[in-house]
């Protein structure tokens, strides 16, 4: 069994057991790895039935099959379990190198069963597993809980750590999961169900090897994919730039929000905050995760008061958007830290800085008041605000902790004209990339199994011609700012994207190297000869699943929308006047993928991937 050991460890937390269990191995190939694997164990263990931060929501952290292997891009891995935040199915991944780690330990994954009844940190040392006290690091923000855990069990070789903050603790809905501090599980709330849980901290070293089938093979693959890597320009682009490359193109395109999804351009304020900016102001480095000859992950240090952050990791594109396009902000040093104390508290940047520019919105429109939220004047581009927000939110304090449940609540909570600027999808805030630029990005968001999401799929690549790959079926051109004809491109582009979070490799490494190159080492590492149809196939499947579980937990063609801010015509910039047609995508689209007039996969669709078993849990 190539690129697994079929060794997962199960914690029953209440109980302080810890059992090594293994799955049925043809689950391997059927499901690969990743949030599919995830989704598998979540349907096979009624996860629709547990309330997300109760003691009977599993917490599921899976690798896949390259993960450990020195494969480009086999970085990524999963945490997934019933969201807190939209209350259906929750996966987020990270890269950096824990998975790895995890993997040389000499296991496939970690489930977290029940509740402790006190702070605990799950140890993992190669075949010695234990449940420490972590009375001393709760409270404690994430980077002093990576550093403590380092220090504390120092060696040859350091562990790797995951770690909740302050936000986790406290049951923020979006609390995220700080790895190795440089790389975090933002989006869905993970974070949140790890506090639930009473667990701070996941702590990992690991000495052994991935069995990899066919090492002659995999060689030759490595070797491809390499010299693809070096010659794509997506890899110049994301070295030089990182992913602030986005924001001046995107600006041009369309694709970056403003003022809360309101405007379609504002100035120069993109270009005080894009790429170049970064580089040439508080940029001092670059990082890569395990086995990336990329190094995307921008390294800044700000010495200006009080925006003053130590040297170490900076703000992605989406988090550049998250409190600068839309908080009208153009003040990057302000943006880094607010990246700084969102990383520290535990709190993913997006659904967070999006939870601002509505609370900005709703301030501006009178139905907020400074008396409402503790003094403070959340004027639009009011960086002193949007700071304390920030810092209220993490300790859920005064009007804090009613942010703490993200913007849709939020609107629900307040009602009225709040549904017009909630810019959600199942209750998952919209990625900073707008619809309306991309109306197959739309279509995509609303299909999103986990609430809308730009790494679900490929959509990005293909849409936006980052990458081409006939062998799929995609045409060598999309014209952006139309609907019809799109579902088709979607489907496919969801297939792919799935295919790749369940191997756990990192999509730009991927859109980068092209999908022979992981054919290849995929096949090299498992020796399951697999085809492009086969690709396919299993991404079909994943999605199906995912699809499945959600059903389960009540969502239905209802919940396949996009907001009205993602449909309401901008008067300006790269997507003037462009509206995706929504109903006429989602027909075409539930055609193509085999749905019911509700939303259900069919059960001609659920024979056809292997889930046919799943037919009688489905509320037809």
């Amino acid at each position: 069994m190539g690129g697994n050991h079929n060794r997962f460890i199960a914690i029953d937390l209440a109980q302080g057991a810890v059992d090594i269990k293994s799955i049925a191995p043809e689950d391997f190939k059927t499901y690969v790895g990743g949030s599919a694997l995830a989704a598998k164990m979540f349907l096979d263990n009624h996860g629709h039935q547990a309330d997300p931060l109760s003691p009977g929501n599993y917490l599921y952290l899976m690798t896949g099959p390259l993960v450990g292997t020195s494969f480009p891009g086999s970085s990524r891995f999963t945490l997934a379990a019933r969201s807190p935040l939209t209350g259906i199915w929750g996966e987020s991944a990270s890269g950096g190198a824990f998975g790895a780690e995890l993997k040389k330990a000499g296991y496939d994954g970690v489930i977290l069963t029940c509740r402790s009844d006190r702070p605990v940190y799950i140890l993992v040392d190669d075949d010695k597993v234990t449940i420490e006290d972590a009375e001393d690091l709760w409270g404690q923000d994430t980077y002093h809980t990576v550093d403590a855990l380092r220090e504390k069990h120092s060696g040859d070789r350091p562990v790797k750590v995951l770690a909740i903050g302050q936000a986790g603790e406290n049951l923020v809905k979006f609390a995220s999961v700080c790895n190795d501090k440089g790389h975090h599980f933002g989006r869905t709330g993970m974070g949140a169900v790890l506090g639930s849980k009473n667990v701070k901290a996941l702590a990992v070293r690991g000495t052994g090897k991935v069995p990899i089938a066919d090492e002659a093979a995999y060689k030759e693959a490595f070797k491809s994919a390499m010299a693809a890597i070096k010659e794509s320009m997506i890899t110049d682009s994301f070295r030089e730039l990182g992913t602030a490359s986005a924001m001046d193109l995107g600006i041009m395109t369309g694709d970056v929000p403003i003022k809360n999804w309101s405007l379609g351009e504002a100035d120069d304020l993109a270009a005080d905050i894009g790429g170049p900016t970064m580089a040439e102001t508080i940029l001092t480095g670059r990082a890569a995760c395990f086995a990336c000859p990329i190094g995307c992950k921008p390294i800044v240090k700000v010495t200006d008061a009080p925006y003053e952050v130590e040297e170490g990791p900076g703000p992605e594109y989406e988090t550049n958007a998250a409190f600068g396009t839309m908080q009208m902000n153009g003040n990057l040093k302000s943006i880094a830290k607010a990246n700084d104390l969102c990383n520290r508290y535990g709190m993913d940047t997006i659904t967070c800085g999006s939870t601002i520019a509505f609370i900005m919105e709703a301030f501006e429109k009178g139905m907020l008041t400074s008396d409402q939220l503790d003094g403070l004047t959340p004027n639009w581009g009011n960086t002193d605000a949007m700071l304390a927000l920030v810092e209220n939110i993490a300790f859920r304090k005064g009007f804090g902790n009613r942010a703490a449940e993200g913007s849709h609540r939020l609107a629900v909570e307040l009602g009225g004209e709040a549904a017009n600027f909630d810019a959600s999808v199942k209750g998952l805030e919209m990625p900073m990339h707008d619809a309306r630029g991309f109306h197959g990005q739309g279509l995509a968001y609303m299909n999103s199994n986990r609430g809308a999401c730009h790494l679900q799929h490929s959509d990005q690549a293909v849409e936006q011609g980052m990458v081409s790959w006939p062998e799929f079926g995609f045409l060598d051109d999309y014209p952006a700012q139309e609907s019809d004809g799109k579902a088709a491109m979607v489907m496919q582009s969801e297939n792919i994207g799935q295919m790749a979070n369940a191997m756990c490799v990192c999509h730009f490494v991927h859109w980068a190297m092209g999908n022979q190159p992981l054919l290849d080492g995929f096949n090299a590492v498992t020796g399951y000869g697999f085809t492009t149809d086969d690709i396919v196939q299993s991404g079909r499947r994943s999605w199906v699943i995912k699809r499945v579980v959600n059903n389960m937990m009540g969502v239905t063609e209802k919940d396949d929308r996009l907001p009205p801010r993602a449909v309401m015509p901008l008067a300006e910039g790269g997507a003037e006047g462009s509206v995706p047609d929504q109903d006429l995508m989602k027909q075409q689209y539930y055609e193509l993928r085999g749905l019911d007039a509700n939303g259900l996969p069919t059960p001609g669709l659920l024979q056809a991937v292997d889930l046919a078993f799943a037919e009688s849990e489905l509320p037809r």
